[in-house]
């Protein structure tokens, strides 16, 4: 990714001033309902920053973030479609990862980029497991249908906190109108 790509990819990302908020009650029903649908152990939201991958919602992990190199999540966001990885352990994108070759045994991973609508990745909604698995056709339509609601929330969550911005700046001009 271009710097400048990149730089422009990070000022959306904080666009949503998400990063190190409070856990999220909605987003956390998703991605243990996904987990449950799916049948894995492990469902995150995550948001890669320009230094790590810092997790908006998780279930089935107790870390609240990693480093972003070498992140799965980073890789992730260079694509529009799902990436993933079946067999960790045979998958040459991955063989040299520290979450597969590691304690943690990675073996699974599935992630869909959380798509702004002007077009960048923030993160990535993304399933993992320690035992390879195999995505079927429905599977992965139903991924990336998780990844849709979860950034039609984020969208939302974000106009919402404009919207009440803008209400609070016009009662404070109101307010000094009153004044003087």
């Amino acid at each position: 990714m271009t710097d400048t790509k990149e730089q422009a990819r990070i000022k959306a990302l904080y666009r949503y001033n998400l990063l190190d908020t409070p856990a999220d009650g909605s987003l956390d029903k998703l991605t243990q309902l996904a987990a449950n649908q799916f049948n894995l152990p492990i469902a995150i939201v995550t948001l890669v920053d320009t230094d790590r991958i810092w997790f908006k919602s998780k279930y089935g992990l107790e870390v609240n973030e990693i480093g972003r190199d070498p992140g799965l999540c980073a890789s992730a966001i260079l694509s529009d479609d799902i990436y993933l990885v079946e067999d960790a352990r045979n998958d040459p994108r991955t063989l040299a990862n520290p979450l597969v070759a590691g304690s943690f045994g990675l073996q699974f991973y599935a992630a869909v980029p959380l798509r702004t609508r002007d077009g960048f990745n923030l993160g990535t909604f993304c399933l993992i497991d320690k035992n390879k698995r195999y995505f079927n056709t429905d599977q992965q339509k139903s991924l990336k249908l998780f990844g849709e609601v979860i950034m039609e929330f984020l969208e939302l969550r974000m106009e919402a906190h404009n919207n009440l911005n803008e209400m609070k700046a016009k009662l404070d001009f109101y307010e000094r109108q009153r004044i003087s």
